[in-house]
Protein backbone atom coordinates (compact mmCIF):
# COMPACT_ATOMS: atom_id res chain seq x y z
CA UNK A 1 0.00 0.00 0.00
CA UNK A 2 1.32 3.30 -0.73
CA UNK A 3 1.87 6.15 1.53
CA UNK A 4 -0.88 7.96 -0.19
CA UNK A 5 -3.30 5.38 0.57
CA UNK A 6 -2.31 4.78 3.94
CA UNK A 7 -2.57 8.64 5.01
CA UNK A 8 -6.35 8.62 2.96
CA UNK A 9 -7.25 5.21 4.87
CA UNK A 10 -5.94 6.92 8.39
CA UNK A 11 -7.63 10.16 7.45
CA UNK A 12 -11.36 8.08 7.06
CA UNK A 13 -10.98 6.63 9.98
CA UNK A 14 -10.36 9.36 11.97
CA UNK A 15 -13.21 11.00 10.13
CA UNK A 16 -15.72 8.39 10.52
CA UNK A 17 -14.40 8.08 14.43
CA UNK A 18 -15.03 12.12 14.88
CA UNK A 19 -18.19 11.72 12.49
CA UNK A 20 -19.89 9.10 15.05
CA UNK A 21 -18.60 11.15 18.08
CA UNK A 22 -20.53 13.94 16.89
CA UNK A 23 -23.64 11.68 16.16
CA UNK A 24 -23.88 10.77 19.97
CA UNK A 25 -22.87 14.25 21.06
CA UNK A 26 -26.53 15.19 20.44
CA UNK A 27 -29.45 15.42 22.15
CA UNK A 28 -31.23 11.95 23.69
CA UNK A 29 -34.55 12.41 21.91
CA UNK A 30 -37.49 11.35 23.68
CA UNK A 31 -41.68 12.50 22.92
CA UNK A 32 -45.02 11.61 24.08
CA UNK A 33 -46.31 11.56 27.57
CA UNK A 34 -47.38 15.17 29.59
CA UNK A 35 -48.05 13.18 32.64
CA UNK A 36 -43.94 13.11 33.60
CA UNK A 37 -43.02 16.31 31.26
CA UNK A 38 -42.15 18.32 34.41
CA UNK A 39 -40.08 15.45 35.34
CA UNK A 40 -37.69 14.81 32.53
CA UNK A 41 -37.08 18.54 32.16
CA UNK A 42 -35.49 18.96 35.72
CA UNK A 43 -34.32 15.57 34.95
CA UNK A 44 -32.64 16.40 31.60
CA UNK A 45 -31.16 19.55 33.16
CA UNK A 46 -29.40 17.46 36.11
CA UNK A 47 -27.76 14.82 34.13
CA UNK A 48 -26.46 17.33 31.43
CA UNK A 49 -24.38 19.33 34.15
CA UNK A 50 -23.32 16.06 35.38
CA UNK A 51 -22.73 14.57 32.11
CA UNK A 52 -22.77 16.91 29.14
CA UNK A 53 -25.49 14.33 27.45
CA UNK A 54 -28.50 16.74 26.99
CA UNK A 55 -32.05 15.46 26.45
CA UNK A 56 -34.77 16.85 23.98
CA UNK A 57 -37.79 15.64 25.54
CA UNK A 58 -41.51 16.44 23.54
CA UNK A 59 -44.69 16.56 25.59
CA UNK A 60 -46.68 15.65 22.53
CA UNK A 61 -49.36 13.17 24.36
CA UNK A 62 -49.23 9.44 24.97
CA UNK A 63 -50.82 8.85 21.93
CA UNK A 64 -47.97 10.55 19.63
CA UNK A 65 -45.17 9.54 21.73
CA UNK A 66 -45.99 5.70 20.94
CA UNK A 67 -46.08 6.37 16.91
CA UNK A 68 -43.07 8.64 17.18
CA UNK A 69 -41.37 5.19 18.91
CA UNK A 70 -42.46 2.99 16.30
CA UNK A 71 -41.83 5.12 13.34
CA UNK A 72 -37.93 5.60 14.61
CA UNK A 73 -37.97 9.22 15.21
CA UNK A 74 -37.04 9.27 18.91
CA UNK A 75 -34.48 7.10 21.43
CA UNK A 76 -37.38 6.29 23.82
CA UNK A 77 -41.13 6.86 23.37
CA UNK A 78 -43.23 8.04 26.93
CA UNK A 79 -46.94 6.48 27.21
CA UNK A 80 -49.17 6.42 30.62
CA UNK A 81 -50.91 3.75 28.88
CA UNK A 82 -49.37 0.86 29.08
CA UNK A 83 -49.37 -1.88 25.61
CA UNK A 84 -49.98 -5.07 25.99
CA UNK A 85 -47.58 -8.03 25.45
CA UNK A 86 -49.55 -8.41 21.37
CA UNK A 87 -48.60 -4.33 20.85
CA UNK A 88 -45.18 -4.68 22.27
CA UNK A 89 -44.70 -8.17 20.17
CA UNK A 90 -46.32 -6.50 17.11
CA UNK A 91 -44.14 -3.25 17.19
CA UNK A 92 -41.04 -5.01 18.10
CA UNK A 93 -40.71 -3.04 21.55
CA UNK A 94 -39.82 -3.23 24.80
CA UNK A 95 -41.57 -1.09 28.12
CA UNK A 96 -40.76 -0.50 31.41
CA UNK A 97 -41.60 1.62 33.95
CA UNK A 98 -40.33 5.48 34.45
CA UNK A 99 -42.10 6.41 38.20
CA UNK A 100 -45.40 6.92 39.94
CA UNK A 101 -47.43 10.21 39.85
CA UNK A 102 -51.21 11.20 40.44
CA UNK A 103 -53.99 12.22 38.48
CA UNK A 104 -55.75 14.92 40.25
CA UNK A 105 -59.10 16.55 39.60
CA UNK A 106 -58.43 20.25 40.20
CA UNK A 107 -61.81 23.41 40.28
CA UNK A 108 -61.61 26.86 40.06
CA UNK A 109 -64.58 27.95 42.54
CA UNK A 110 -63.63 31.36 44.43
CA UNK A 111 -63.05 31.08 47.68
CA UNK A 112 -62.48 27.52 47.52
CA UNK A 113 -58.69 26.57 48.46
CA UNK A 114 -56.34 23.32 47.49
CA UNK A 115 -57.66 20.38 49.79
CA UNK A 116 -61.01 22.14 51.08
CA UNK A 117 -63.56 20.10 48.40
CA UNK A 118 -64.27 16.29 48.80
CA UNK A 119 -65.44 14.20 46.82
CA UNK A 120 -66.57 10.42 45.99
CA UNK A 121 -65.69 8.60 42.99
CA UNK A 122 -69.26 8.08 41.87
CA UNK A 123 -69.88 12.02 42.68
CA UNK A 124 -67.14 12.85 40.24
CA UNK A 125 -68.35 10.07 37.34
CA UNK A 126 -71.50 11.60 37.91
CA UNK A 127 -70.14 14.73 37.34
CA UNK A 128 -68.57 13.45 33.82
CA UNK A 129 -71.54 11.90 32.71
CA UNK A 130 -73.23 15.17 33.14
CA UNK A 131 -75.61 13.95 35.68
CA UNK A 132 -74.70 16.31 38.39
CA UNK A 133 -74.86 19.77 37.18
CA UNK A 134 -74.31 22.09 39.75
CA UNK A 135 -71.67 23.15 42.54
CA UNK A 136 -74.42 23.04 45.29
CA UNK A 137 -75.86 19.61 44.02
CA UNK A 138 -76.84 17.76 47.48
CA UNK A 139 -74.73 14.58 46.93
CA UNK A 140 -71.76 17.18 46.86
CA UNK A 141 -73.52 19.26 49.84
CA UNK A 142 -73.22 15.18 51.49
CA UNK A 143 -69.61 15.28 51.96
CA UNK A 144 -68.83 19.09 52.18
CA UNK A 145 -70.90 20.24 55.21
CA UNK A 146 -70.05 24.09 55.75
CA UNK A 147 -68.07 24.30 52.74
CA UNK A 148 -70.02 27.66 51.10
CA UNK A 149 -70.78 25.80 47.36
CA UNK A 150 -72.24 28.71 44.54
CA UNK A 151 -75.64 27.86 43.16
CA UNK A 152 -73.21 27.80 39.64
CA UNK A 153 -73.05 25.30 36.69
CA UNK A 154 -70.08 23.08 36.45
CA UNK A 155 -68.24 23.28 33.71
CA UNK A 156 -66.31 20.29 32.73
CA UNK A 157 -63.12 19.69 31.20
CA UNK A 158 -61.18 17.19 30.02
CA UNK A 159 -58.06 16.05 27.41
CA UNK A 160 -58.95 16.46 23.82
CA UNK A 161 -56.26 14.67 22.18
CA UNK A 162 -54.43 10.74 22.59
CA UNK A 163 -53.88 10.81 26.52
CA UNK A 164 -52.60 8.50 29.13
CA UNK A 165 -53.50 10.89 32.01
CA UNK A 166 -57.16 10.22 30.50
CA UNK A 167 -56.47 6.48 30.16
CA UNK A 168 -55.42 6.55 34.32
CA UNK A 169 -58.46 9.04 34.68
CA UNK A 170 -61.01 7.12 33.31
CA UNK A 171 -59.58 3.99 34.36
CA UNK A 172 -60.77 5.11 38.23
CA UNK A 173 -64.04 6.02 37.00
CA UNK A 174 -64.89 2.89 35.22
CA UNK A 175 -63.84 1.15 38.33
CA UNK A 176 -66.10 3.31 40.58
CA UNK A 177 -68.92 3.99 38.80
CA UNK A 178 -70.83 1.37 36.49
CA UNK A 179 -72.88 3.81 34.47
CA UNK A 180 -69.84 5.22 33.43
CA UNK A 181 -68.07 1.81 32.98
CA UNK A 182 -71.08 0.80 30.73
CA UNK A 183 -71.45 3.57 28.84
CA UNK A 184 -67.38 4.70 28.40
CA UNK A 185 -65.06 2.57 29.59
CA UNK A 186 -61.50 3.05 29.88
CA UNK A 187 -59.60 4.82 26.75
CA UNK A 188 -56.94 7.38 25.95
CA UNK A 189 -59.64 9.43 23.52
CA UNK A 190 -63.36 9.48 24.21
CA UNK A 191 -66.72 10.70 22.82
CA UNK A 192 -67.13 12.56 26.35
CA UNK A 193 -70.94 13.11 27.59
CA UNK A 194 -70.19 16.80 28.52
CA UNK A 195 -67.79 19.55 28.40
CA UNK A 196 -64.83 20.87 27.03
CA UNK A 197 -61.71 19.88 25.32
CA UNK A 198 -57.66 20.88 26.07
CA UNK A 199 -55.10 19.58 24.54
CA UNK A 200 -52.26 18.12 26.93
CA UNK A 201 -52.00 18.76 30.48
CA UNK A 202 -51.19 22.15 29.38
CA UNK A 203 -53.94 23.15 27.55
CA UNK A 204 -56.26 21.87 30.78
CA UNK A 205 -54.38 23.61 33.31
CA UNK A 206 -55.23 26.88 31.43
CA UNK A 207 -58.90 25.87 31.05
CA UNK A 208 -58.83 25.52 34.27
CA UNK A 209 -57.34 29.13 35.60
CA UNK A 210 -59.50 30.92 33.02
CA UNK A 211 -62.52 29.30 33.45
CA UNK A 212 -64.65 30.24 36.88
CA UNK A 213 -66.72 26.71 38.36
CA UNK A 214 -64.87 24.69 36.34
CA UNK A 215 -63.05 21.10 37.26
CA UNK A 216 -60.11 19.35 35.08
CA UNK A 217 -58.22 16.70 35.59
CA UNK A 218 -54.32 17.34 35.91
CA UNK A 219 -50.91 15.44 36.74
CA UNK A 220 -50.76 16.54 40.30
CA UNK A 221 -47.16 18.16 39.56
CA UNK A 222 -49.35 20.83 37.00
CA UNK A 223 -51.46 21.74 39.91
CA UNK A 224 -48.67 22.21 42.37
CA UNK A 225 -46.73 24.07 40.00
CA UNK A 226 -50.05 26.13 39.11
CA UNK A 227 -51.58 26.36 42.11
CA UNK A 228 -54.48 24.86 40.86
CA UNK A 229 -57.43 23.79 43.80
CA UNK A 230 -57.30 20.42 43.80
CA UNK A 231 -59.84 18.11 45.57
CA UNK A 232 -59.72 15.71 48.15
CA UNK A 233 -60.72 12.19 46.91
CA UNK A 234 -62.50 9.38 49.12
CA UNK A 235 -60.48 6.21 48.51
CA UNK A 236 -61.20 2.64 48.46
CA UNK A 237 -61.09 2.63 51.99
CA UNK A 238 -63.42 5.45 52.48
CA UNK A 239 -61.13 7.64 53.21
CA UNK A 240 -60.96 11.12 52.10
CA UNK A 241 -57.29 11.15 51.24
CA UNK A 242 -55.25 14.17 49.56
CA UNK A 243 -52.80 13.90 46.55
CA UNK A 244 -48.83 13.88 47.89
CA UNK A 245 -46.04 11.26 47.56
CA UNK A 246 -46.81 9.32 50.32
CA UNK A 247 -50.96 8.51 48.81
CA UNK A 248 -49.01 7.60 45.80
CA UNK A 249 -46.48 5.51 47.74
CA UNK A 250 -49.05 3.69 49.65
CA UNK A 251 -51.05 2.99 46.56
CA UNK A 252 -48.21 1.45 44.48
CA UNK A 253 -47.08 -0.85 47.57
CA UNK A 254 -50.46 -2.22 47.20
CA UNK A 255 -50.08 -2.49 42.65
CA UNK A 256 -49.11 -5.92 41.00
CA UNK A 257 -46.36 -6.04 38.78
CA UNK A 258 -45.71 -8.09 36.06
CA UNK A 259 -42.95 -8.45 34.39
CA UNK A 260 -43.90 -11.14 31.58
CA UNK A 261 -46.30 -8.47 30.43
CA UNK A 262 -44.30 -5.02 30.35
CA UNK A 263 -45.33 -4.21 33.63
CA UNK A 264 -48.83 -3.31 33.22
CA UNK A 265 -50.39 -1.40 35.71
CA UNK A 266 -52.14 1.84 36.64
CA UNK A 267 -52.45 1.39 40.48
CA UNK A 268 -55.96 2.97 40.32
CA UNK A 269 -58.69 2.46 42.83
CA UNK A 270 -55.89 0.45 45.23
CA UNK A 271 -56.36 -0.86 48.85
CA UNK A 272 -55.35 1.03 51.72
CA UNK A 273 -56.06 4.11 54.31
CA UNK A 274 -53.13 6.41 52.78
CA UNK A 275 -53.59 5.80 49.30
CA UNK A 276 -54.61 8.27 46.42
CA UNK A 277 -56.85 6.65 44.23
CA UNK A 278 -55.90 7.89 40.83
CA UNK A 279 -52.01 6.83 41.19
CA UNK A 280 -50.55 6.28 37.85
CA UNK A 281 -47.89 4.56 36.68
CA UNK A 282 -45.51 6.36 33.29
CA UNK A 283 -43.70 3.67 31.11
CA UNK A 284 -40.42 4.37 28.66
CA UNK A 285 -40.86 2.41 25.27
CA UNK A 286 -37.78 1.17 23.18
CA UNK A 287 -36.87 -1.33 20.21
CA UNK A 288 -35.68 -4.48 21.63
CA UNK A 289 -33.32 -4.05 18.02
CA UNK A 290 -32.45 -0.65 17.94
CA UNK A 291 -31.60 0.88 14.52
CA UNK A 292 -28.96 2.91 16.27
CA UNK A 293 -27.88 1.05 19.17
CA UNK A 294 -25.81 4.01 20.00
CA UNK A 295 -27.89 6.05 20.81
CA UNK A 296 -29.85 3.36 22.67
CA UNK A 297 -27.12 3.02 24.83
CA UNK A 298 -27.35 6.86 25.61
CA UNK A 299 -30.62 6.33 26.44
CA UNK A 300 -30.18 3.48 28.71
CA UNK A 301 -27.54 5.16 30.63
CA UNK A 302 -29.78 8.50 30.96
CA UNK A 303 -32.42 5.96 32.71
CA UNK A 304 -30.22 3.94 34.73
CA UNK A 305 -29.14 7.71 36.32
CA UNK A 306 -32.63 8.44 36.90
CA UNK A 307 -33.11 4.93 38.72
CA UNK A 308 -29.66 5.73 40.68
CA UNK A 309 -29.81 9.35 41.32
CA UNK A 310 -33.08 11.13 40.36
CA UNK A 311 -35.32 10.35 43.11
CA UNK A 312 -34.59 13.53 44.92
CA UNK A 313 -35.48 15.89 41.81
CA UNK A 314 -38.76 13.71 41.71
CA UNK A 315 -39.92 13.80 45.44
CA UNK A 316 -39.12 17.80 45.11
CA UNK A 317 -42.06 17.55 42.16
CA UNK A 318 -44.72 15.20 44.00
CA UNK A 319 -43.92 12.42 41.99
CA UNK A 320 -42.40 9.04 43.04
CA UNK A 321 -39.46 6.62 41.59
CA UNK A 322 -39.99 3.16 41.84
CA UNK A 323 -38.95 0.82 44.48
CA UNK A 324 -35.91 -1.04 44.80
CA UNK A 325 -36.96 -4.55 43.71
CA UNK A 326 -38.77 -2.96 40.47
CA UNK A 327 -35.50 -1.14 39.69
CA UNK A 328 -33.73 -4.86 39.67
CA UNK A 329 -36.70 -6.07 37.29
CA UNK A 330 -36.26 -3.13 34.77
CA UNK A 331 -32.31 -3.07 34.40
CA UNK A 332 -33.08 -6.72 33.86
CA UNK A 333 -35.18 -6.20 30.99
CA UNK A 334 -32.52 -3.78 29.37
CA UNK A 335 -30.14 -6.82 29.46
CA UNK A 336 -32.27 -8.87 28.35
CA UNK A 337 -34.24 -8.28 25.54
CA UNK A 338 -32.40 -4.74 24.38
CA UNK A 339 -29.72 -6.09 21.50
CA UNK A 340 -28.06 -5.28 19.20
CA UNK A 341 -28.32 -6.68 15.44
CA UNK A 342 -26.01 -8.86 16.24
CA UNK A 343 -27.93 -10.41 19.44
CA UNK A 344 -25.43 -8.41 21.81
CA UNK A 345 -27.00 -7.07 24.72
CA UNK A 346 -26.92 -3.08 24.90
CA UNK A 347 -26.61 -3.24 28.46
CA UNK A 348 -24.28 -4.87 31.26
Amino acid sequence: MSKLNRLLGSLFLSATLLSAGAARAADITGAGATFPYPAYVKWGESYKSQTGMGLNYQPIGSGNGIKQIQSNTVDFGATDIPLSQSELGIAGLVQFPVMIGGVVPVVNIAGIAPGQLKLDGKVLADIYLGKITRWNDARIAADNAGLALPNEAIRVLYRSDVSGTSYIFTKYLSQVNTEWMRNFGTGSALNWPVGTGGKGNEGVTSYVQRINYSIGYVEYAYALQNSLAYIRLKNRDGQFVKPEAASFQSAVANATWNLEYGFPETATNEPGKDSWPITGVTFALMHKTPSKPGNAIEALKFFDWVLTHGSGIASEMQYVTLPPNIQTMVRDVWKTQIKSAAGVPLWK
